[in-house]
């Protein structure tokens, strides 16, 4: 799950309409943040962004894969897509993917909290 560092420099271009977004090392790949919240993910120089039941129709419509790793020997998949490859080459389309990535983390945060304020 390695991503070289010339991949995860050039996601600062990509994302330049959107904003200024951050990386940090995680677990062999990367997770690429904005104000502190991931919505992102490389692996293996590949982007994966943040997907919900009201975004994964949009990966899907286009044939995306989403990021999945072994795990104890079994197939585990996580709520990120492969990103579009527009995107690399259009920086609207790279905006409007990042917006809807990260109104996804923004949603799964609301709703992370929700459920831990329900516990205490």
């Amino acid at each position: 799950m390695k991503a070289t560092s010339e991949f995860i420099t050039s996601l600062s271009d990509v994302f330049a309409l959107f904003g200024a977004i951050e990386t940090k090392r995680m677990f062999g790949g990367y997770g690429v943040y904005r104000d502190g919240l991931m919505f992102a993910l490389v692996a293996d120089d590949v982007l994966y962004l943040k997907a919900d039941g009201s975004s994964v129709g949009a990966f899907i419509e286009l044939g995306m894969e989403p990021f999945e790793y072994a795990k104890k020997g079994k197939r585990v998949q996580m709520a990120y897509y492969a990103a579009p490859e527009e995107i690399f080459e259009n920086p609207i389309h790279a905006q409007e993917w990042a917006d809807r990535a990260y109104a996804t983390a923004l949603r799964a945060k609301r709703l992370k909290g929700k459920a831990s304020s329900k516990r205490a």
